[in-house]
């Protein structure tokens, strides 16, 4: 094992076995979510998100840092590829909360895996409803995980696949993707619109997510959300930049850099809040 992928599972404390099985997978899925938060704080200070493998341990691993989908399934494909694992990178246009007219960009990445001569899908970066373990993709029955209910949904005019989750009762689209492979300079390409792009909500939102064995904390400026699996639901908001640093570094386990633009976009996100605002 390469030593860098010791030191991730290390980090989300997974030790072993090693070999490339469901159980395995699945097991990692869960370590990787339930410990590495979901979080935007550099395209918010005005940074630029670097994919390269060595960023990515450095900041998702050692810097006690999380990040958004390409950082989480990148370093993901890179472990499971260190064991021999059969990894497919895939793109899909987000459909969570967006009109059913909108045409999305493929701005999500995802990954297929193929195991036992299943297909199977794995991603760790989905923000507030990412998957905390494995979906078979040669089925549209509802599949359980250990936070929500998922399910793919087959578009029967396209070659598209749609992914759902079950929320409150109901089945909310998440993404569409198909079965393209997508390489390295695909995700950089979206990942630099994402950290630039004036329309980026990565630019313009404070977005943090991390599940734990018994739910799901979510943060979206000042809105902060405590789920848990039994399904009740706290919420509190938060009235100051200080608030929402100690909210990241609490819940979310961010070590927040000291950075004045990012202040500068807590005080933002408060403002916006702000009845009066």
């Amino acid at each position: 094992m390469a030593s860098d992928v010791a030191r991730y599972f290390d980090k989300i404390g997974y030790a072993g076995p090693f070999t490339p099985t469901r159980d395995v997978l699945a097991r990692i899925a869960l370590a990787h979510t339930t410990t590495i938060p979901f979080e935007n704080l550099d395209p918010l200070a005005g940074k630029i998100v670097a994919l390269d493998v060595p960023s990515l341990f450095g900041k998702l691993v050692e810097e006690r840092r999380g990040g958004y989908c390409f950082e989480h399934n990148l370093l993901l494909v890179h472990a499971l590829e260190d064991l021999g694992f059969r990894v497919k990178p895939l793109a899909a246009r987000v459909r969570y909360n967006v009109p059913p007219d909108a045409v999305t960009p493929r701005s999500h990445m995802l990954v297929l895996v193929r195991e036992g001569g299943e297909d199977l899908v794995v991603d760790v970066g989905f923000g507030g409803l990412t998957l905390t373990g494995v979906l078979r993709l040669g089925t549209t029955e509802p599949q359980t995980t250990p936070h929500e209910r998922f399910r793919f949904v087959r578009e029967p005019e396209a070659e598209d696949i749609v992914m759902e989750a079950e929320v409150g009762g109901a089945w909310k689209p998440l993404y569409r993707f198909d079965l393209q492979r997508q390489h390295a300079v695909d995700y950089a390409v979206t990942s630099h619109f994402l950290c630039t792009s004036p329309t980026s909500h990565f630019r313009r939102t404070v977005i943090a997510a991390r599940a734990t064995p018994n739910g799901r904390f979510a943060l979206r400026d000042t809105a902060l959300s405590a789920y848990r699996n039994d399904g009740t639901l706290e919420k509190r908001t938060l009235a100051s930049a200080a608030e929402i640093r100690a909210a990241l570094e609490g819940p979310f386990g961010i070590a927040v850099p000291h950075d004045g633009a990012l202040e500068g976009a807590f005080t933002d996100a408060v403002l916006r809040s702000s009845p009066t605002a």
